[in-house]
């Protein structure tokens, strides 16, 4: 069975949207990659830290999916990393309310021994120093590394960002982020622009308006689902970049072709994740329900055409 390693946060949020508000929850990016990647026939770890006022109940939460959580570090005395933020009515800005870095400040990442030979590395948003300790403490070279970022480490952390960005095949960032990291405004342009700075495939975001794969001159396009209801869309992307990995993973198949299957494997457990608060939808999510999903995507995007 192939191997995955998740490097994100393991956190508490607190969110507020216009159908209502939650007090701290279960979040973070690792939790969500974790979550979504839990849904493919692999084996599966998480490198994160929480400070032990993190509930026993969230841990086995992880623990009862088969993720591997040796690497999740607990600090004694310390304080789980906070994000607060409140969704305007689009649902597609918010406003950070609160950060708490606590424990995630001084984070000192620890690759377990059976991981460091892992197949497929998903590095999930975090300082970039964090993402190159991690691929400096692999013993085998990775099949594929994948790498989630946003505009906040393009503000403060720059020239460590493209350091690590060398080090990947494949990005994952929403247009906004793109368009900042590129300097460009055209997604096309701004796609063949980082991909010059080292990934060989450049995902783009576009939330509710679907995701964009590109490598070399190639381009594929997939579509969101259409929903009746969107609650929360925290965590999405993350949910997202963990169903692109966990596919990749259980196939085993590095190409471009492939990779399209992944990007709609990844919307659509995205299209999950933003039906309920938090992690909720994700963590009571059903095989059944992801494959009639899958069903309706295929429907969505297959036609027949007679082109003259």
């Amino acid at each position: 069975m192939n191997k995955l390693l998740i490097v994100g946060t393991v956190a508490f949020d607190a969110i507020e949207t216009p159908f209502g508000k939650t007090d701290k929850i279960l979040g973070g990016a690792g939790t969500y990659i974790g979550l979504s990647a839990s849904h493919f026939n692999l084996q599966s770890a998480i490198v994160s830290v929480v400070g032990d006022d993190f509930p026993q109940e969230y841990l086995n939460l992880l623990s009862d999916r088969k993720i591997d959580i040796s690497g999740l570090e607990v600090v004694k005395g310390g304080k789980t990393f906070f994000w607060s933020g409140r969704y305007h009515n689009d649902l597609n800005s918010r406003d950070t309310l609160d950060t708490q870095l606590n424990v995630l400040a001084d984070f000192q990442p620890k690759v377990p021994q059976n991981f460091k030979n892992a197949d497929v590395i998903m590095l999930g948003n975090l300082h970039p120093l964090v993402q190159s300790s991690v691929l400096d403490q692999m013993e085998v070279k990775p099949k594929l590394v994948v790498l989630d970022t946003m505009n906040f480490w393009m503000d403060c952390a720059l020239e460590e960002l493209l350091n690590v960005i060398k080090r990947v095949d494949v990005i994952t960032i929403n247009d906004e982020e793109a368009r900042q990291l590129s300097g460009e405004y055209s997604l096309v342009k701004a796609a063949a622009k980082i991909q010059t700075m080292g990934p060989k495939y450049v995902v783009i975001k576009k939330g509710e308006h679907g995701a964009l794969l590109f490598h070399n001159k190639e381009v594929f396009f997939a579509p969101a689902l259409p929903l009746e209801e969107v609650f929360d869309p925290t965590g999405a992307g993350d949910t997202f970049a963990g169903g692109f990995a966990g596919f990749i993973t259980q196939s085993e198949n590095i190409t471009f072709e492939n990779m399209k299957s992944a990007i709609i494997y990844g919307s659509n457990l995205a299209s999950f994740c933003v039906e309920k608060f938090g992690t909720e939808r994700m963590v009571g999510l059903k095989s059944d329900e992801v494959n009639t999903r899958l069903q309706q995507f295929k429907s969505l995007t297959q036609f027949d055409i007679e082109i003259q």
